[in-house]
C-alpha cells in the first residue's frame, strides 16, 4: 500500500545514511578508527533523531509489524535500531496528516477542513461498508478523533447503492461518506397521445414537403408530381394547384412578412409565387444542382436555400441577388433553418456534419461532427435556445450559440427525414420506413410510436414520411408521405394520465457523446 512504500523508502534512506556515517569513521589507510560502543550508539541516536525523527516511525499496519518482527533489530552493519517508545509495546496506527473536507462536493476551506484522527469504532464501521479490497487498509485505526476519511477516498468511485455511511462516536453520529449517485432521467412531462383522424389524397406522386400559412386557414404541399397544391386546413379540400416546376418539388414555405410563397425543387429552380395572382414573380438562379430545402429569415427579407451542390445560398428576396454562398460542406446540404438570434443559419448535410453560420460574414462559426451518418433534418425549439438534429444513428439535442451537446434521443432506428416540435415540448420524428416517434423534448422520453397504414392500393414499400409540421394552433399535426397522401393527426381528447400512464423508470442516463 502507499504507506508501506513510503516506509520502505524511508528505511532505504536511513540505511544509506548509516552507511555514509560508518564511512566517516574509516581512516585514510582503510582501517577503522576505534570508537567505544557507547559513544557510537549515542551519535547514531542523535543523528537519527535530528534528521529522520519526523518520518522514521511511519504509519504501518499491525499485521506488517508481526511479519517484520520487532523494530529494534540490527541492520547489516550490526547497529541496533531503537524505536522512539523503547520499553513499551510498539503499535503504529494510521494517522491522517492532511486536512480534508467533511464530505464529497464540499470545498476545502479554513472553515470546513477536518484534520482529526479516527476512533476505533468509527474505523471498524467504515471497514464493514467499504469494498472487500479496501478492508485490510480500513482496519488501521487511530487513538482519537470523531470523523474518518480513508486515504484515497476522493479518487475511488463510490458504489451507487450506498447512500451514506454513518459512524457513531460516543453519542454523536456523523455522515462520513455520501455516495455520488449517477445522473438519472427526470420524470417526463405527460403528453396525450396523438391519433390519426384524416387522410387527404390528391397528389399523383410522393408528397415531399409541407407548410402551414401564418393565418392557419390553409396549408401547402409540394410533390414528386411537380405540382404545388394548396388545401383548406379545416375541411382538407383542395383549393388550388400551382404548376411551373419541371421536377420534384422539394421545399415550400409561406412568408409571414408578405403574401408570397417560395418553392424549390430538383430542377435547380427557386421560385417566388405571388398568391394574389397565383403566378411566379421571381426566380433565384445560382444553384448548380437540385435544391433540397429552403427557409425564410424571420425578421429580414432574406431567403436561404440548400442544395445537392454542397452549398447553401443567401438571397435578397426583393432584388433576387445572391448575397452569400455558404461553402464548407463536402456533400449535399439536406436541410437549412434560420432564426433571428445568432447563429442565424443552421445547415445539416450528407457529409454527417452540422454547421452554424455567421450570416453577416457568410462563414462558418461552428462545425458539429458528432453524427456518424447523414443529417437530413434540423428543427429549432420555438421557446428554448436549443435545437435538434436527426440522423439514422441518433437524434441529438444541442444548445445555442456554440452547439453544446445536450443529449441523445435513441430508439428511432431508421433514416429520419423530418423533425418538428411544438411549444409544449412534443418533438416528432418521421422516418423513411413510415414510422413516427413522439418524444418529450426535455427528457428525451419516447412516449408514442406510430406506424399508420398506407393508402389502399399502395405498396407497403411506399410507407415513408418525408415531412411533417404542426399547424399554427399546434392542435393538428400534418405529415407528407410516400403513399401520395397527407395525414392529419390530433391529440386524443379522451386520454388521461390514468388511461395512458408514463411507463418511466429513473434509469441511469448514458452520457454518450457520439
Amino acid at each position: 500500500m502507499v504507506e508501506e512504500v513510503q516506509k520502505h523508502s524511508v528505511h532505504t534512506l536511513v540505511f544509506r545514511s548509516l552507511k555514509r556515517t560508518h564511512d566517516m569513521f574509516v581512516a585514510d589507510n582503510g582501517k577503522p578508527v576505534p570508537l567505544d560502543e557507547e559513544s557510537h550508539k549515542r551519535k547514531m541516536a542523535i543523528k537519527l533523531r535530528n534528521e529522520y525523527g519526523p518520518v522514521l516511525h511511519m504509519p504501518t499496519s499491525k499485521e506488517n509489524l508481526k511479519e517484520k518482527g520487532p523494530q529494534n533489530a540490527t541492520d547489516s552493519y550490526g547497529h541496533k535500531q531503537y524505536p522512539a517508545n523503547q520499553g513499551q509495546e510498539v503499535e503504529y496506527f494510521v494517522a491522517g496528516t492532511h486536512p480534508y473536507p467533511p464530505g464529497p462536493g464540499v470545498a476545502l476551506t479554513a472553515d470546513t477542513k477536518i484534520q482529526r484522527m479516527p476512533s476505533e469504532s468509527a474505523a471498524q464501521s467504515l471497514a464493514v461498508a467499504l469494498p472487500s479490497q479496501a478492508k485490510a487498509d480500513a482496519n488501521r485505526t487511530a487513538p482519537s478523533g470523531s470523523e474518518y476519511r480513508h486515504p484515497g477516498t476522493a479518487d475511488r468511485p463510490q458504489p451507487t447503492t450506498m447512500n451514506s455511511i454513518v459512524m457513531e462516536t460516543g453519542n454523536t453520529k456523523n455522515s462520513a461518506l455520501i455516495a455520488k449517485k449517477a445522473p438519472t432521467m427526470p420524470k417526463p412531462q405527460w403528453h396525450p397521445p396523438w391519433k390519426l383522424y384524416r387522410v387527404i389524397s390528391g397528389h399523383l406522386g410522393w408528397v415531399r414537403c409541407i407548410a402551414v400559412e401564418p393565418g392557419n386557414q390553409w396549408f401547402v404541399t409540394g410533390s414528386a408530381d411537380r405540382t404545388i397544391k394548396i388545401w383548406d386546413l379545416a375541411s382538407g379540400k383542395l383549393k388550388l394547384s400551382l404548376t411551373g416546376h419541371i421536377s420534384t418539388v422539394r421545399g415550400v414555405i409561406v412568408s409571414t412578412r408578405s403574401p408570397y410563397l417560395f418553392s424549390c425543387g430538383e430542377d435547380k429552380q427557386v421560385k417566388c409565387w405571388d398568391l394574389e395572382y397565383n403566378k411566379v414573380i421571381r426566380h433565384y438562379h445560382g444553384h448548380l444542382s437540385a435544391v433540397y430545402g429552403l427557409d425564410l429569415h424571420p425578421t429580414i427579407d432574406v431567403l436561404v436555400t440548400c442544395s445537392r451542390d454542397s452549398t447553401a445560398r443567401i438571397w435578397d428576396v426583393r432584388t433576387k441577388a445572391s448575397v452569400h454562398t455558404l461553402s464548407g460542406h463536402t456533400n449535399a446540404v439536406a436541410t437549412v433553418r434560420c432564426q433571428a438570434a445568432e447563429p442565424q443559419i443552421i445547415t445539416g448535410s450528407h457529409d454527417t456534419t452540422i454547421r452554424l453560420w455567421d450570416l453577416v460574414a457568410g462563414k462558418t462559426r461552428v462545425t458539429l461532427t458528432n453524427h456518424k451518418k447523414s443529417v437530413r433534418a434540423v428543427v429549432l425549439h420555438p421557446r428554448h435556445y436549443t435545437f435538434a438534429s436527426g440522423s439514422p444513428d441518433n437524434i441529438k439535442q444541442w444548445k445555442f450559440p456554440d452547439g453544446s451537446f445536450i443529449q441523445n434521443l435513441s430508439g428511432h432506428n431508421a433514416i429520419i427525414n423530418t423533425l418538428t416540435v411544438n411549444s409544449d415540448g412534443v418533438l416528432v420524428s418521421g422516418a423513411d420506413n413510415g414510422t413516427m416517434h413522439l418524444w418529450d423534448w426535455r427528457t428525451g422520453y419516447n412516449f408514442q410510436r406510430v406506424h399508420a397504414a398506407v393508402q389502399p392500393g399502395s405498396l407497403d414499400s411506399e410507407s415513408g414520411i418525408f415531412a411533417c409540421a404542426f399547424d399554427q394552433s399546434e392542435s393538428r399535426l400534418l405529415t407528407a408521405e410516400a403513399d401520395k397522401t397527407i395525414k392529419v393527426y390530433r391529440e386524443d381528447d379522451t386520454a388521461t394520465e390514468e388511461t395512458h400512464p408514463v411507463s418511466w423508470k429513473p434509469e441511469i442516463i448514458k452520457r454518450k457523446r457520439f
